[in-house]
């Protein structure tokens, strides 16, 4: 398609976007350090359907009074959040041509509840779009789809027990954590190590006064349900866990032994990286992600560099229908050197920061 203003040719990857390497972002955002992979998971790492994992493993396998039920937002935490967000702008791109614009919007798969996020550059992408694309379309996350799976890739017999696949110091956590989600430990026992991962996000999120159906996508399914809009997806449930269960051991139990932090060092790390989404400080993302020991080579490949690559050549494609179209992901791919927007300008076609 004739190229306009929206988008133009370029010749490299680096520079064009405000995109740098990690060890300049490094030096001046060293304040912005995560200790814990789960604040950097929920920009990225964890996929749309782990969002919905643990009703649906509490549906498929144990009985629903077995469920944890959800902590309600501290009005300390909450108001925290709330006070913080009240002139939020989260990062969004353009990608367009003649006759077609794609709207990139980086999102945080679950927020505390009556989060303030949007604007109103934002709401106007909203309103001109006329498709809404996720990391998973809506039918598929309500239809059991993740949870059966889930139960087909992440439960196998003959596995080490769950305690034998945690660091030594982290064995008292694992235990206390198992205990609050209130499923037995003989079914950790059975779950691979992603899985089990999965599960005790969960337990993170109630101890973080968090909800499922609080985050930025479950708001734009609702916007663009009630307006008459289609909703597709880039990935199927058994496509996004397929890349966990492909993990190796050592990156399974790195994600697994992420998940056992202490909830008041997780409360200040969550609400940093909750700013930092807020601000649409790609610097800072792009830090956090430089500086997480856990996240290994092999994660930040399969998780993000990989589906990065896959969703860039989507996007290009997209580009050669006319249109207008909203694309939310997790915000951390849409941060760094390896980026949507860095792999759409290796194909020669870059984006306009717009908010």
């Amino acid at each position: 398609m004739p190229l306009a203003d929206g988008v133009r040719r370029v010749k490299s990857a680096s520079g064009a976007n405000g995109h740098c390497g990690g060890g300049a972002l490094r030096r001046k955002h060293g304040r912005m350090k995560w200790k814990t992979l789960l604040s950097v998971a929920l920009l990225a790492i964890i996929p749309a359907s782990a969002v919905v994992f643990a009703d649906n493993v509490a549906n498929g396998v144990a009985t629903k009074s077995q469920v944890p039920t959800r902590a309600k937002p501290t009005s300390r935490s909450n108001g925290n959040a709330i006070l913080r967000l009240e002139r939020a702008r989260p990062g969004l791109w353009l990608l367009s041509d003649q006759d077609t614009k794609i709207w990139l919007f980086g999102t945080v798969h679950v927020l505390p509840a009556h989060t303030q996020w949007r604007s109103r550059v934002l709401d106007q992408a909203m309103a001109e779009s006329q498709e809404l694309v996720l990391e998973i379309a809506p039918d598929k996350m309500k239809d059991g789809s993740a949870g059966l799976a889930m139960l087909q890739l992440g439960v196998s017999d003959g596995l080490p027990p769950i305690r034998a696949r945690v660091p030594a110091d982290k064995q008292r956590v694992l235990v206390g954590m198992i205990d609050k989600s209130k499923l037995p430990e003989a079914l950790f026992d059975r779950l691979e190590s992603w899985a089990a991962g999965f599960t005790l996000v969960g337990v993170q999120f109630a101890q973080l006064g968090l909800e499922t159906g609080s985050g930025v996508e479950d708001a734009l399914t609702t916007r663009f349900q009630q307006a008459g809009k289609p909703i597709v997806g880039l990935e199927t449930p058994i496509e996004q866990l397929g890349y966990f269960d492909g993990l190796s051991e050592d990156s399974q139990r790195a994600f697994l032994a992420s998940m056992l932090e202490d909830p008041t060092e997780l409360r200040g790390e969550f609400d940093a990286m909750l700013a930092a989404w807020a601000r649409g400080d790609e610097r800072a993302i792009v830090a956090s992600f430089d500086e997480e020991a856990n996240l290994t080579d092999e994660l930040r490949t399969v998780l993000l560099n990989k589906r990065n690559a896959r969703w860039a050549d989507w996007l290009a494609k997209r580009l050669e229908k006319p249109g207008t179209v909203m694309v939310a992901v997790g915000a951390g791919h849409l941060a760094g050197p390896e980026s949507v927007q860095a792999m759409l300008q290796q194909r020669g076609l870059a984006t306009k920061r717009m908010q």
